[in-house]
Formats: C-alpha cells, structure tokens, sequence
C-alpha cells in the first residue's frame, strides 16, 4: 500500500496538472491512496480537489487550519495507512512510472528515503520566470545540490525533493517538525542521515516543478529558507551541508570589506575586483543559458538575489538563534 501525501494551499494554477499526472501513474491504483492536506486555501484549489475525490475514492481531502507544512505533512500521515509514504508537491507534475520507480528503487536499494532529480521550469512565457527557472537549476546558483543541478548516477546524497519512505521511517524518528516553515524536509532528511538511514537520489527520474513567478517570490523563499537554516543546525548539532554558507560568507564579504575600504583605500581595489569577479560569473552561467539580453540581465539580478536574500536571512537566523528570539513560526508562509 502506497500513501501519498501532498500539503496545499492556493494552488489552483497547477493542482489540476498534479492531479492529472497522478491519475496516469502506471501504479496499481487498489493499492494507492493520495491525501491533500489543504491550508485553508481561498481560491479554487479546494473546488478543483473535490472534483476529483468526488470520481476517484482514493484521492482525499483533509483541512490543514495551521495553514503551513509541517503540521499538513504529520496530519496526512497520520491520516494514512500505507507501507510506504511519498510527499508530492503540488507545483510539479510527476513522469508516469515516478510511483512505481521509486518504491521498487527504495526496496532495491533498501533505502530510508529515494527521490527524483527536479527538473526546473518557468512558471511562464516572461524572461523572468524562464531567468527564475535557469538560476534554480545552475551549480552557480544552488552549488553542488545534486537534485537541482542533476547527477550521472545513483547516489546517495543529504535530501531529495518531496521524499518516500518505509513507514516505519517515521515510527523510528518521528514526524515533521513543527517550528520549521521552511526547510523542514532538510531537519528530517538530517534526523535521518544521523540514525542511520540513507537517502539515494535517482538520476533518471526526473520531476517538472514549476518555479515561481517573480523575482520578489523568489527573495522572500530564499529569505526564509536562509532564516530557518541556523534552527535546523541547531536541532540536528551540526551543519548537514557546507553549500549553506556560501551565501553567508559573501554577505559578510560585501558588509565587511565595504567597512575595511572605508577604513583603508587601498583594498578598495580588492572589494571591487570580487564584485567585478562575481558578476562576471553570473554573466557567464546567464549566458549559457540564453541570449534574450533581457532575460540574461534578470538572470544576473536573480543570481544576486538568491545569493543575498539567503545570507542575510541566515544572518537573521542567527540572530534570532543568540538573542533567544523566536522565529515566529506559525506566522510565515
């Protein structure tokens, strides 16, 4: 028995296609169940759900009055009743054997968790979106995360998109945690990694996600997941990961040698020269990816986009983490 389980809120641009491609799965659908866990959405997602459960009995909506993830992921798997649990997203659309790939590849491998390379795409037509899109799938812009960037072969790695486990998964180490809006599959593929389980990531699996729209959309996610990353630090003991800071480091960069200039005029002409460094390398991963100017200039302002707003969030993160200040958990999206 398969349970899939997919948190929701305000989705009604791509939940239909989600529901579409779950509904072409070559997986025995008597052996299937699919939970939404729905955030009190208030636009058309609920109506456009209820069209299907209304069909198919073993598509389930569930309410989610918490309104973020990780109180949706823990209330769908308790709703379950599977052998394995899968998570979905409900912005991307998911290859016809994607089920049935990785439940036989969690049993081949005997894995603790299996998940597919993410495969980036605009969310539409504008040079913005198709900019979005190329930065989250660029080693310069997500460093050596394999299922953004892809891999040749099998491999084990520290997280994967969505995930899918062995139920007794979470009997072992327990369920999602609550204080992360952001990150939270990173804290539990971290739990995991440090009990033993082992996470593989299947090159030829490849799942369509559907980026954001803006630039401002992008900053505000790449904000908090920097924000939350020092509270999953800090509940795991240590850093999973030493791409995180990266961005850190050149926030702090920017900050400190813009003072040390002040300070000395001659390193001024260092500063500089990183800045010019830096943005030669945006041009030129932007530049292997398109020749539309326009979107090759959004690309760029992207690139810095992510970079900073995930620095400074982390910046935050630590704050808050020694001042004993709370991430106000429950109020962000």
């Amino acid at each position: 028995m398969l349970s899939v389980i997919c948190p929701i809120y305000n989705e009604e641009k791509y939940i239909g296609a989600c529901i579409e491609s779950i509904l072409a799965q070559d997986y025995p659908k008597d052996n299937l169940e699919v939970i939404f866990a729905d955030g009190m959405s208030t636009d058309r997602t609920r109506e456009i759900v209820a069209g299907y459960t209304a069909r198919y009995p073993w598509i389930r909506l569930i309410d989610n009055p918490d309104r973020i993830v990780p109180p949706a992921l823990n209330a769908a798997i308790k709703a379950s009743k599977g052998d394995i649990i899968m998570r979905l997203d409900a912005h991307a659309e998911y290859p016809t054997n994607y089920f049935k790939a990785l439940t036989e590849a969690l049993s081949e491998l005997k894995a603790d968790n299996v998940g597919a390379v993410c495969v980036t795409l605009p969310a539409n037509g504008t040079s913005a979106a198709r900019a979005i899109a190329a930065v989250l799938s660029s080693k310069f812009g997500m460093g050596n995360s394999a299922f953004r960037v892809g891999a040749k072969t099998v491999t084990q790695v520290d997280t994967v998109p969505f995930g899918c486990w062995p139920r007794e998964v979470f009997d072992r180490i327990g369920l999602f945690d609550l204080d992360l809006v952001r990150n939270q599959d990173d804290e539990f593929n971290g739990r995991l990694t440090k009990a033993g389980g082992k996470i593989y990531l299947l090159p030829d699996v490849e799942v369509k996600y559907f980026a954001r729209d803006k630039v401002s959309k992008v900053a505000r996610m790449f904000y908090q997941y920097g924000l939350f990353k020092p509270l999953v630090n800090k509940k795991l003991g240590s850093p999973a990961t030493l791409r995180q800071f990266v961005p850190l480091m050149l926030v702090v960069g920017l900050v400190a040698g813009a003072l040390i200039s002040l300070l000395w005029h001659p390193f001024a002409w260092v500063y500089i020269a990183g800045i010019v460094l830096y943005l030669l390398m945006a041009l030129m991963f932007s530049l292997r990816s398109s020749r539309d100017w326009r979107q090759v200039i959004i690309q760029i302002a992207t690139y810095v986009t992510v970079h900073i707003s995930y620095g400074c969030g982390y910046l935050m993160g630590l704050w808050k983490l020694l001042t004993h200040k709370s991430f106000n958990a429950n109020n962000n999206r």
